[in-house]
């Protein structure tokens, strides 16, 4: 907004006047939970194992969008999480996780950057999504930015074609 960057990866928060969003990807919530932990040694957990552990939040002024994510999940699934703490940062969230043995929901993505102490396991059913967005000024008429927004469903395309191929 204040034209220091043309675009950005982020998530879609509700007070976004004068920028704009592309929907990158969907990503599933997957639970994060200490190595020795009882449930570890799941595939998958279901949802109402949850209701009976401790629950670490993401913090509400960092990162809301999760945090209502999971308030949203928890209520369609009809638990109700035992929430102890709050993480400021994803660091900060699995330190919690293995410090206090812990569990809580993160995106997919922090799967590449799991501590030793900690594993992460898919829930059962539908899991709960995030969507990570590109996010640009409006009125940002940057040739550059518009070639990327042109492409941009095509490179996604692609990355999720490569995702299936090596699932498979």
């Amino acid at each position: 907004m204040q034209n220091r960057m043309d675009v950005a990866i982020l998530r879609r928060e509700t007070q976004t006047s004068g920028l704009a969003f592309r929907l990158l990807i969907k990503e599933p919530l997957v639970v994060i939970l200490p190595v020795n932990h009882r449930l570890a040694k799941h595939k998958t957990i279901r949802p109402q194992e949850l209701a009976r552990e401790s629950f670490i939040a993401g913090s509400t002024k960092l990162a809301p969008v999760l945090r209502s994510t999971v308030k949203e999940y928890a209520a369609k699934v009809g638990i109700t999480l035992n929430q102890k703490y709050d993480a400021e940062n994803i660091s900060g969230g699995m330190s919690l996780v293995a410090s206090t043995g812990s569990v809580t929901l993160l995106p997919l993505y922090v799967t590449n950057m799991l501590v030793p102490s900690v594993v992460a396991r898919p829930l059962q059913g539908e899991p709960p999504t995030i969507d990570l967005m590109m996010g640009y000024n409006k009125s940002n008429t940057s040739p550059l930015l518009m070639r990327l927004l042109s492409r941009a469903d095509e490179l996604v395309d692609r990355v999720s074609q490569k995702q299936r191929s090596l699932q498979s």
